[in-house]
């Protein structure tokens, strides 16, 4: 079925994406970092909103369109904003599953807005997958990122939450526009309104005080999350899809981060965070299992 294996393809290039912001934010300044990847985005995606002033409107052509463009901007851009300040100072093998809980949200709002529903399959997934997460959030209190003691997990799951609206958005959107548009205008929007917000926090010391590093892993971020969000976008657009189910699988993108946290940045606790991500994997494969026609 396409719109799973896009939704699967989706997966792979958010556990990329979210590696190579570690990388970028590390011992950074994360309002540079957001704001370049913003602009790298806004110039790929150029040609696209360049052929729609030129050469005829392709769907986003009133007011009203445009108005749906930025606000679907600034959903992402505070998931963003919200998501890099935590992610530079939790371990990806932390952050990964909390940002896995986004499915469990955008299933509740699926099923009381667009009336989606679910089969066995699909419910064990969707169960076990909020199971591991559950666990992983215990798991998180041993290495000192409780609750009650860490902002950077409340900021962590602001960004989730917000992610979450912004998934449902998405399948509105997809029921009125084409993908690439979509994509090409919001991101365009998500420029400007970064820019501004750019030059209001430059005016204050504490954003000027923290050092800028330039990085090749900068762009790839925005390289990885273009094509993570086109694959998104074209499996909510075929007939059939299912958001509920293709965002518990783009969370499948923890597999990606764990295995980078634990080879490569030795992160602790590791047998009890696999324990963790093989019930997660179990219920990745229920719920592609439980939607393959």
């Amino acid at each position: 079925m396409m719109w799973i294996a896009m939704a699967i393809v989706s997966s792979v290039c958010l556990g990329f994406y979210d590696i190579f912001k570690k990388l970028s934010l590390e011992r950074n300044n994360v309002l540079l970092v957001l704001f370049l990847n913003t602009l790298f985005g806004a110039l790929l995606l150029s040609p696209v909103v360049i052929r729609d002033l030129t050469g005829g409107c392709t769907g986003i052509c009133a007011v009203e369109d445009h108005l749906l463009m930025m606000l679907k901007s600034a959903l992402v851009l505070s998931s963003w904003a919200l998501g890099y300040v935590a992610i530079k100072h939790l371990p990806l093998t932390i952050t990964g599953p909390i940002t896995a809980t986004r499915p469990v949200m955008v299933l509740v709002g699926a099923l009381v807005i667009f009336g989606e529903r679910l089969n066995g399959m699909q419910w064990a997934g969707i169960v076990l997958g909020f199971a591991s997460l559950m666990f992983i959030s215990l798991i998180g209190g041993k290495e000192g990122f409780s609750l009650k003691s860490s902002r950077w997990l409340w900021y962590m799951i602001g960004a989730t939450v917000l992610g979450a609206a912004s998934a449902l958005y998405d399948k509105y959107l997809m029921r009125h526009y084409e993908p690439l548009p979509v994509q090409a205008w919001y991101t365009l929007y998500q420029c400007v309104m970064m820019s501004v917000i750019t030059l209001v926090c430059f005016r204050r010391e504490t954003y000027r005080s923290d050092r800028f590093r330039w990085r090749w892993t900068i762009p790839l971020i925005t390289v990885f999350i273009t094509v993570a969000d086109l694959a998104y976008f074209y499996a909510l657009s075929i007939e059939g899809s299912m958001v509920s189910v293709v965002s518990m699988i783009r969370r499948g993108s923890v597999l990606v981060t764990f295995f980078y946290g634990v080879i490569v940045l030795r992160e602790k606790n590791i047998r009890l965070k696999l324990i963790d991500l093989a019930v997660l994997l179990t219920g990745l494969t229920l719920l592609i299992a439980g939607s393959w026609d």
